[in-house]
This record gives C-alpha cells, sequence and structure tokens, in this order.
C-alpha cells in the first residue's frame, strides 16, 4: 500500500474542508447578483450551479434565471471555457483509443446532408470518422433522422462495436451514446424554452462539451450563418468561432470552423429520403454546385488534420476519391456495415409541382420558411417526441441566381397524408428583373 506523507495528508484534507466549506457559503442568488453585476463568476461557482441544476438544489426558475443573465450579459473566455470544462466533466468521456479521430459537427441548416457523403468520402482516404450525430428539431434536419430513411439501418451499437467499425472500416456514424455531457442535456432543454438558444457563450460550450466528450482528436466545425441557421450574424458567427476554436485548444484538440452560407438551402433537397438521395447523388459526382463545393472544402480540412497534409494535397486527394468512386464504395460498405440496404429509400405516395408565376432572376429562397413548410409536411418536429414523416420534403428546381420564365417548375411537393399551397411554396422566393450574382457559399474560415 502506497503511504501518503503526513504533511501531505494534512495540506488535502485542509483543502477538502476549505472546499467543503465554501460550497457551503454559496448560494445562487448571491452569483445572480454577482452577475448582474457584470463580475467574473469563479469556476467554483459555475460548478456549484450546474451540479446543483443537474441534482436538484437548483430549480428550473432558478437557473432560467441564470441562463438568461448569460443571454444578456455574455461571459468572458475564461468564465466560457470553464463552463465548458465543468459541463464535458459532468459525466463520461469517450476514450476510443483510436489514433488520430476527426469528427466534424454542423450547427444545423436547411437541407443539410453534408455528413451523409462527407464522411465515407474521408474515411475513402484512411481517415478515421467516429461520429454521434442528433435528431432535427425545429426547421433543421437531423442526421440520425435521415440516415433512418434507409431500410435496415441501425443508428445504435455499443461503444465496443462503434470503436470496432471505426477500426475495421474507418468509420462508424451513430446516435448519442453513454452519459455523455448530462448537464448540457438538461441545460439544453430548458435554454429551448426560455429563449436563450442564440446565446453565444452557451452556444460554444454547448457544442464544445459534447465534441470533446466524444474523443475525436480533430475538430472540423461548419458553422451555418444565415436565414436558415441559428446564427444569422456574420459578426456574432465569428465571434462564436473563435470562442470554439479557443476552446479546442485549450483542451489539445486541433479545431477548425467553416462560416457557410445559409441564406437558401443547401443543395435542392429539404426532407430526409430525399436528402440522403441526393447526398448518394454527390458521391456518384452528381450533387448539386453547392453541395459539393462543401463537401471537398470540410473534407479538405479533415483529410489535411488527419493526415497531416500539405491542403493542396488533401484537396487534391479529395476530388479524386470523389470521381472516381472511392469515396461512393466506402458509403455502401459503411451503410451496410450498419445494417442498411443504400437501395432501399422509401419515398412519399404523392408529388406535386410548384411552377412560378412570373419571369426574373431568383434573389432569393428564404431557407427558413422552405424548411418549416417541410416540417410542416411532417418531415420535421417541434418536439423531441414527435413522429415524423421520412419519405416527404421538398426539392427544388432552381437556385439563387438562376433564371426562370414563367410556368417553369420551382419546386416539388413530396406528401402524402399532409400538403402545403403553391401559395406557400411562392411565398418563399423572390424575384428581380435585373441579373442576380449567386451568393459565396463559404464566407470565413477560422482556425
Amino acid at each position: 500500500m502506497v503511504k501518503i506523507p503526513k504533511k501531505h495528508l494534512q495540506e488535502r484534507l485542509f483543502e477538502l474542508y476549505f472546499n467543503k466549506v465554501e460550497e457551503e457559503n454559496m448560494n445562487i442568488l448571491d452569483i445572480l447578483d454577482k452577475k448582474e453585476k457584470q463580475e467574473t463568476l469563479t469556476k467554483e461557482e459555475l460548478k456549484f450551479v450546474v451540479d446543483g441544476y443537474l441534482n436538484g438544489t437548483i430549480k428550473d426558475y432558478q437557473m432560467s434565471a441564470f441562463l438568461t443573465e448569460i443571454d444578456l450579459l455574455g461571459l468572458s473566455d475564461e468564465e466560457t471555457i470553464n463552463l465548458t470544462d465543468i459541463m464535458l466533466n459532468s459525466g463520461e468521456i469517450l476514450n476510443l483509443n483510436i489514433d488520430s479521430v476527426v469528427d466534424k459537427h454542423s450547427t444545423g441548416g436547411v437541407g443539410d446532408k453534408t455528413t451523409i457523403a462527407l464522411a465515407p468520402l474521408v474515411a475513402s482516404l484512411g481517415v478515421k470518422v467516429a461520429k454521434m450525430s442528433g435528431r432535427g428539431l425545429g426547421h433543421t434536419g437531423g442526421t440520425i433522422d435521415k440516415l433512418e430513411s434507409i431500410t435496415g439501418f441501425q443508428t445504435s451499437m455499443s461503444l465496443e462495436n462503434f470503436k470496432n467499425q471505426v477500426n475495421e472500416i474507418g468509420i462508424a456514424l451513430v446516435g448519442q451514446m453513454g452519459n455523455l455531457v448530462p448537464a448540457d442535456k438538461k441545460i439544453y432543454a430548458l435554454r429551448d424554452v426560455t429563449g436563450t438558444v442564440d446565446s453565444i457563450p452557451l452556444i460554444a460550450s454547448s457544442i464544445m462539451s459534447k465534441k470533446l466528450a466524444s474523443g475525436a482528436s480533430t475538430i472540423v466545425i461548419d458553422l451555418k450563418v444565415g436565414d436558415g441557421a441559428l446564427v444569422n450574424n456574420i459578426d456574432e458567427a465569428k465571434q462564436l468561432a473563435n470562442l470554439m476554436v479557443k476552446i479546442g485548444k485549450n483542451n489539445h484538440k486541433k479545431t477548425v470552423c467553416v462560416l457557410t452560407n445559409m441564406e437558401e438551402p443547401l443543395g435542392y433537397a429539404v426532407g430526409n429520403s430525399i436528402e440522403v438521395i441526393e447526398a448518394i447523388n454527390t458521391l456518384k459526382g452528381e450533387g448539386p454546385d453547392d453541395l459539393t463545393q462543401l463537401i471537398i472544402k470540410l473534407g479538405t480540412l479533415m483529410v489535411a488534420n488527419g493526415l497531416d497534409l500539405p491542403e493542396n494535397i488533401a484537396e487534391e486527394k479529395i476530388r479524386e476519391n470523389l470521381y472516381n468512386g472511392k469515396g461512393y464504395q466506402k458509403m455502401i460498405e459503411w451503410i451496410s456495415a450498419q445494417g442498411g440496404d443504400i437501395r432501399k429509400i422509401s419515398l412519399a405516395r404523392h408529388t406535386k409541382k410548384v411552377t412560378s408565376d412570373q419571369d426574373g432572376y431568383i434573389s432569393s429562397i428564404s431557407a427558413l420558411k422552405i424548411g418549416k413548410l417541410s416540417r410542416k409536411l411532417g418531415a420535421g418536429r417541434l418536439n423531441k417526441d414527435d413522429k415524423i414523416d421520412l419519405t416527404v420534403g421538398i426539392v427544388l428546381n432552381h437556385k439563387v441566381g438562376d433564371y426562370v420564365h414563367k410556368g417553369d417548375t420551382l419546386a416539388t411537393i413530396f406528401y402524402n397524408e399532409k400538403t402545403i399551397t403553391n401559395e406557400e411554396i411562392l411565398s418563399c422566393f423572390t424575384f428581380s428583373k435585373d441579373e442576380v450574382e449567386k451568393p459565396n457559399l463559404i464566407i470565413d474560415i477560422i482556425k
């Protein structure tokens, strides 16, 4: 048995006693008052609040007040880093025991099926991709919902099988497993009903605590900015990106944020099964220009960091496997390994076309409105327990900058019991008589 020197034991007992007395002297009202005065909260005070909310000694109404103060007054970078660490250590932290695992995260957007094509493409180049994804809520779709539109695909597995699959074929993608970041789960549910979802420090600590807990060594974040995104202001997006990169570096993780345009839907398909089909077509070299461009950029960063390559070499490799069929073959291997049959994807029973009521250049397509209309068809959920229809959605025929004639098809609606009107689709589009420049997809890259 190892003996602890008496002096060290006394010091440790004093430290435990001092911390206990300090914690007993804390209370949520004093912490709220301190935050209201815009004084910096200590890590111990933040931990007192998070732990208290998890164990029930701090109530919903008290935590709501705390989150509202953060939303209104913000947190310093130091406070946000401390909050992230506290949330990270509130549950399990996965140790995958796999060298150089790369993870990609999206902050959520309309038509965002990027991961489904990107992950196997990156894995086809020998970069390990071990990813846990979520379900959709609100007007943005979830990767797990989309993958479940593939007949037989299993979105859950044991941690052991997860690690084995990553080691054997280089890729596994599942829903959240284990008791990862329970503090974030409980706090996020409260943020959703208290109007504090768009707080920059709360977004940063939520995303990064989950990414750090999942065991990846490199994190690439697709930070959506615009009408259909969680963040619609470029300055705020840059602030969030810099904060997440700082948190990543503080935890010795390579972290890159790519700010991308979400003023219009990504690609043409918005739904679940129809987005999977578009992702499959993209790996056959037949994808929409914007989705293809995004996959090449994110894939380049993932491969460059995962294999320690210059970005120009990584991009060459990504482009090669995108068009030579190796990315598509890896997709088939991955989906098959998780029980899915890529040939069996169901679509809605009915379709109807919506045609333009005027000539002109498309000057905007509201991603937010399209996302909400897709949800109205049944493709999304308002509450986490809502059942969704994986087969319905909207496929656009044109993008911003395209010229259309009156009578040209603007979109095709895939529907079952629920439907939407032509007028609702038309309200998503605005037109101009003058030529409209196509928007840039990549806004900025922050490392």
